[in-house]
């Protein structure tokens, strides 16, 4: 295959002609960084460029900047490139105030971010809806602009968005118990645009790749996190990992017709909990988490009744999947086995070995399935 690109999620993006954009984590990144920067040095980056975590250096444009004795505020325009994001073109401001020595960097919300007001999500409920990886790319930010300029790091930032309380009804954050506003988000901090039938095109192309390679071990991710964890597992390399996004169905269905000998599938808890129930496109706008499905999982696994009416009941998936571990319950288990099955199912008789790993947020292994 000379001169085809290699496999792998690169060469998925750039076979679908699509364009990637910025996550709101990237932007609240570059609007902290530009905003401290100004605190310290007395003006504003523009454009501001940052490091992403793996590596890449986008540079951003500011579209507000405002600049006292007591703070300094700078605003980004989102752009998440093809991707249909409901945040695309929206401002993201962050406004970045001195702390003593030893706060360190204490987020807020400011207007249009939301809080946390329910449990099951990777922030305890009151903190503002910055998300851990977001949040650890601007401490990153803030030490290195202290650094340069001479300052302590320790700092507020106040994350807001321009009508983001009105963006994020669009959204499912209400439901989740996070008022207010959006949430700001990003693992890698690019937003990979996903048109269903050129990211199937892509998959399938992956999965061409990796045959022509001689691969007899492929993995299907969720995502970036998920990618990573079966590298640390397996040691597969880059050709033998499909960036199968929400289209769990479009890797089994031709992996089916153009068989290897074994598939991973690796995911997100709540993302193969759909996939366990039955579900083939795991987009949260076209299926949901059934917690009734997983409290029957429960049941299975040991839960009583009382367990399972709080798995039933709970707000998300994570929160249920927490219950049951403290129960001794091995609800990431069961979910990966169902999710197994489903797939053998999906593939059926194929010559396909199949296992599944559950992950949780930060990449951690919290189910397993035997190979099957």
């Amino acid at each position: 295959m000379s001169g085809e690109a290699r496999g792998g999620r690169g060469a998925q993006l750039k076979h679908t002609g699509l364009r990637p954009g910025w996550t709101t984590g990237a932007c609240a990144t570059a609007a902290t960084t530009a905003a401290y920067t100004a605190l310290l040095a007395g003006e504003f980056p523009d454009p501001v460029t940052i490091t992403l975590p793996r590596g890449q250096t986008p540079s951003f444009v500011l579209a507000a900047e405002e600049l006292t004795d007591g703070h300094a505020m700078a605003g980004v325009v989102k752009d998440a490139g093809d991707d249909p994001d409901v945040t695309h073109g929206a401002l993201v401001r962050a406004t970045v105030r001195r702390l003593p020595a030893g706060s360190g960097v204490v987020f807020r919300a400011g207007p249009g971010v939301g809080t946390v007001t329910r449990p099951g999500l990777p922030l305890p409920v009151g903190e503002p809806a910055v998300n851990p990886v977001p949040r650890q790319l601007m401490r990153d930010h803030v030490a290195r602009v202290a650094e340069r300029y001479g300052g302590s790091g320790d700092v507020e930032v106040t994350v807001s968005v321009d009508d983001g309380e009105e963006i994020a009804r669009s959204t499912w954050n209400p439901r989740l118990g996070i008022l207010g506003g959006l949430s700001v988000l990003g693992t890698t901090g690019i937003v990979v645009p996903y048109s269903c039938s050129a990211w199937i095109d892509s998959i399938r192309r992956g999965v061409d790749v990796a045959r022509a390679a001689g691969r007899t071990h492929v993995a299907g991710c969720t995502g970036s996190t998920s990618e990573r964890t079966v590298v640390e597992e397996y040691g597969l390399p880059e050709d033998a990992l499909l960036d199968m996004g929400d289209f769990a169905g479009a890797v089994l269905k031709y992996v089916r017709r153009h068989p290897v000998d074994r598939l991973t599938v690796c995911g997100g808890f709540a993302k193969l909990s759909k996939l366990a129930a039955g579900h083939l496109d795991l987009h949260s706008g076209r299926s949901q988490v059934d917690k009734g499905f997983l409290a029957g999982l429960a049941r299975r696994g040991g839960a009583d009744e009382a367990l399972a009416a709080e798995v039933a009941g709970a707000n998300t998936g994570l929160a249920a999947l927490q219950l049951c571990r403290a129960a001794g319950v091995p609800l990431g288990d069961l979910v990966a086995g169902a999710a197994r099955d489903q797939a053998l199912a999906v593939l059926r008789g194929a010559p396909v070995a199949v296992d599944v790993i559950c992950v949780d947020r930060a990449g951690t292994v919290v189910g397993r399935s035997g190979v099957a």
